[in-house]
């Protein structure tokens, strides 16, 4: 029996991944999620001339410890911060879904808009949440992400029978996603290199200061974030990584 997306069960050394797609697009939660999942990836395939979309699925309007904020000041504040950090990174479309942060569900209304939005912006390479991940906790929202993007790249975007109304009223057509990319796996098996672009995506966290409180490049947060891309990247010959989980579309 063959699957259209595989895995390796177990990898022992990461594939480093060379290619620049011509389009790539990001789905995620919340406001700064796409940054701290993928952002160096998307800032370095930004500068190579990749067309990369963000597109958010959440307004990130719960994400405050501010007593004195309402969740409409946090769905205003988080927007701009989002369009701020997307701008840095060189993103050229950002899509702002409307779902309440914290109520996200894996619906049909949820991965059509997914779907949507794949066969509008047509990327060869998707990025989003693992929704595997057991090792640490993750939002309920970061997981219904993922699992919904898995589900709209495959089979739902490439067969023209789902979500007809995309192509019969709209002129949209099927799209086939070639590789299918999750940041915050327990077992990634490839890795970007990012030393040239981690700078950028540091500079694009900062602009969610409403989240990430006193980042400046040095300080304690930077450092340990290029801590993490540093060990990820050892043993590789470059200096910083930025590694994934790749599911890979057989033809």
């Amino acid at each position: 029996m063959t699957y259209p997306f595989s895995t390796p069960a177990s990898v022992t050394k990461l594939e480093v991944f060379e290619d620049v797609p011509e389009r790539a697009m990001v789905v995620f939660a919340h406001p700064d999620d796409a940054e701290i999942g993928a952002g160096a990836t998307a800032a370095l395939w930004a500068t190579k001339g990749c067309e990369i979309t963000f597109l958010q699925c959440t307004t990130g309007s719960s994400g405050s410890n501010d007593r004195t904020k309402t969740m409409a000041d946090m769905e205003r504040i988080r927007a701009e911060e989002q369009r701020a950090a997307a701008a840095t990174i060189g993103a050229r479309n950002l899509m702002m879904l409307q779902h309440a942060d914290g109520f996200l569900d894996s619906t049909r209304e949820f991965l059509g808009e997914v779907v949507h939005a794949i066969r509008k912006y047509r990327p060869e390479v998707v990025f989003a949440h693992d929704p595997y991940r057991m090792n640490n906790f993750q939002h309920r929202d970061h997981r219904n992400v993922g699992i919904t993007t898995m589900d709209a790249v495959y089979p739902y975007a490439r067969d023209h029978l789902h979500f007809p109304e995309h192509i019969e009223r709209e002129g949209l057509e099927p799209h086939k996603v070639k590789y299918l990319m999750f940041w915050g796996a327990d077992e990634p098996d490839t890795i970007v290199d990012v030393s040239a672009s981690v700078d950028t995506k540091m500079e694009a966290l900062m602009k969610h200061a409403s989240q990430i409180p006193g980042l400046s490049f040095g300080s304690e947060t930077d450092l340990r974030i290029r801590d993490r891309h540093r060990r990820a990247a050892k043993g590789y010959g470059f200096e910083f990584g930025e590694a994934f989980r790749k599911l890979t579309a057989r033809t």
